[in-house]
């Protein structure tokens, strides 16, 4: 063809050329170039560049080829086999032929995978970055699946109105959703961003609630990129996704040089905070964690995990209940702890407020135990974890919790006391005992989440307590992250409080948690309210009334200052209470506990009677 095209389809002309000759070369030239680039290997549907890379290669060279050939003959005849002309026309050719055949195939699969099936859903993703493109290609590629995208969306207004691989990209607002609803009948939003900021996120989950567009999230790419694409990658949004909140950057550096190789004991490792801190922990690279519970089925689930997790770290169970003082002491006698992360607490206010007997015994008992046990074998560091209901407790459990701060407090600065005393003879220095106080955590054991999610599931009510009442949320991470930097910063006595950002409203969260399940609050789900529980408060806080705060080098991080109390008379009277809770009286159990703090005001109680005979005396 290149030679008819020299010389004006001339047959004449043609015929003084050596044809069989010719022939033979280029079919040896290309051959042997085929066999070297293997260009007949690559999937003719899934044509890169690297593939237009190699043919063109293919086809320079073999001009070279043809080229020297051409010049050569020139030696032994008076005919160029190959002018310079004829080359080049065969190299387009060529080139043209080989690449537009795979370009088209691609381009007939991509159409064939983009409106063969009028039935697919319509999405839009959001994101015009790279991960966008690759969540894109990916669906684009997946010929059984039933999603068509047809746009991105971006909240970046340099991307706004430009086009990405021949699809246009929308702005992330109301009008632009409206548009794209009307126009393309999207039905489905996908976000391909890995981490979104949390009012971003939450402003386009209401736009789409609105009119009508469901919202799913991608699995992060390195979980699905070996694997392959299929819609399983794809999840709901949850609720807890709209909730969270900026990721909180961690020292880790700091974090990794107070427990690396060392001894760390974690109680309440089978809980929803227990088990995640002992998957941060083991990144650090201890000798041991002492994974201490008394139940028994999720500590062997734990186990077994961190069996997967982490093969290299010693991980050994070890049920036990922190009241009872033998077998505790007999844990700290053989693992010599040199880090104490003491998660194991009762929590559910209302069961608490029922059983306060039980309450003091476990959150009082249980950390006194710990806490003495910790500066009798040599503890470096003592890590408690409260909650924000030990401040102006309204109930039994946030005052056991709060007695639990004033023992470790006071005995902390106790023992201080006594090693400046008596100098190197009373042994190492003493225990540091650091205490953190969060709120809400999600998706832990007891969280309102799971219960609104139960009651979904069975078509309602959702129930709340109350139209006013707020909390304050974190992730499990979070807290997590939390108690570890407190660990590292702390030097002794400090009780760190986070910055829980602005506080949720619980009937919202209910109402949102409605329609991201596609009904409506109060026509498909109603929402009842039963009364505030006992000892339940409407607002919840972190610092006390005559406390204050100091900063430290982490802005959400900050070190509450509370009054200290005197360490022989909190005793005295901690174990009066504890002596009490032992014979479970209920009545005199809880007045001794308002007496050891007394800003507990009880709410909603029975022992609100407590109350209003101390203003009478």
């Amino acid at each position: 063809m290149a030679f008819l095209l020299r010389l004006n389809f001339n047959l004449e002309d043609f015929n003084r050329y050596p044809i069989q000759g010719i022939v033979l070369v280029v079919v040896s030239v290309n051959l042997l170039l085929s066999l070297i680039f293997r260009t007949y290997t690559g999937i003719i549907r899934y044509t890169s560049i690297e593939d237009i890379g190699r043919i063109s290669c293919l086809g320079l060279i073999s001009a070279a080829i043809y080229y020297y050939v051409g010049i050569t003959s020139l030696h032994y005849s008076s005919i160029n086999m190959f002018p310079l002309s004829v080359i080049a026309i065969n190299f387009f050719i060529n080139t043209f032929c080989l690449l537009s055949y795979r370009l088209f195939v691609k381009w007939a699969f991509h159409y064939y995978g983009r409106y063969g099936n009028i039935n697919k859903t319509k999405a839009v993703i959001y994101s015009a970055g790279h991960s966008g493109l690759m969540v894109r290609r990916a669906i684009n590629e997946d010929v059984a699946g039933n999603i068509r995208i047809v746009g991105f969306l971006d909240d970046k207004l340099t991307r706004s109105g430009k086009r990405l691989e021949g699809l246009l990209i929308y702005n992330t607002s109301r009008a632009a959703l409206e548009k794209l609803v009307k126009q393309d009948k999207i039905a489905l939003v996908i976000l391909a961003e890995e981490s979104m900021e949390p009012d971003v996120l939450n402003s386009l989950v209401d736009n789409c609630i609105a009119l009508n567009i469901k919202v799913q999230k991608v699995l992060p790419v390195s979980k699905w990129i070996s694997t392959g694409w299929n819609p399983s990658k794809l999840q709901d949004i949850k609720i807890e996704d709209l909730l969270d909140r900026s990721v909180i950057n961690i020292n880790n550096e700091q974090v990794n040089s107070e427990t690396k190789g060392k001894a760390i004991l974690v109680t309440g490792a089978a809980g929803s905070i227990g088990s995640e801190l002992v998957k941060q922990l083991v990144k650090a690279g201890p000798s041991v964690v002492v994974l201490c519970d008394k139940a028994e089925s999720p500590l062997h689930e734990l186990e077994l995990e961190m069996g997967d997790v982490a093969p290299d770290i010693a991980v050994v169970p070890f049920i036990a209940n922190i009241c009872d003082r033998i077998r505790m002491q007999q844990l700290f006698e053989v693992y010599e702890p040199a880090i104490v992360y003491h998660v194991a607490a009762y929590k559910h206010v209302p069961m608490m407020e029922k059983n306060p007997s039980i309450a003091v015994l476990n959150n009082v008992l249980g950390t006194k135990i710990l806490a003495e046990l910790s500066v009798e074998f040599g503890v470096e560091k003592f890590v408690m974890v409260s909650t924000d209901k030990a401040v102006n407790p309204t109930n039994v459990m946030g005052a056991s919790k709060r007695i639990a701060e004033i023992f470790t407090q006071s005995y902390s600065n106790h023992v201080n006391k006594q090693y400046k005393k008596s100098g190197p003879v009373y042994g190492v220095p003493p225990t540091r005992f650091i205490t953190t106080r969060f709120g809400n955590v999600l998706g832990s054991n007891g969280s309102v989440i799971p219960r609104f999610k139960q009651q979904l599931e069975k078509g309602g009510p959702i129930t709340v307590t109350h139209p006013d009442i707020t909390r304050y949320f974190m992730t499990i991470p979070e807290a997590c992250q939390l108690v570890l930097e407190a660990g590292a910063m702390g030097q002794g006595g400090e009780i760190f409080v986070f910055d829980m950002g602005e506080p949720v409203k619980i009937v919202e969260l209910a109402k949102k948690m409605i329609r991201m399940s596609g009904r409506e609050p109060g026509k498909d789900i109603q929402v009842v309210y039963t009364g505030l529980r006992p000892g339940e408060k409407l607002y919840e806080e972190l610092l006390n009334n005559a406390e204050n705060t100091i900063s430290t080098y982490h802005e959400k991080i900050m070190i509450a200052r509370v009054r200290e109390y005197d360490f022989v008379e909190v005793k005295d009277k901690i174990e009066h209470l504890i002596a009490s809770a032992h014979k479970h009286y209920l009545t005199p159990t809880v007045a001794l506990m308002k007496q050891l703090v007394p800003e507990f005001i009880s709410k909603n109680s029975a022992y609100e009677q407590l109350d209003k005979d101390k203003i009478k005396l």
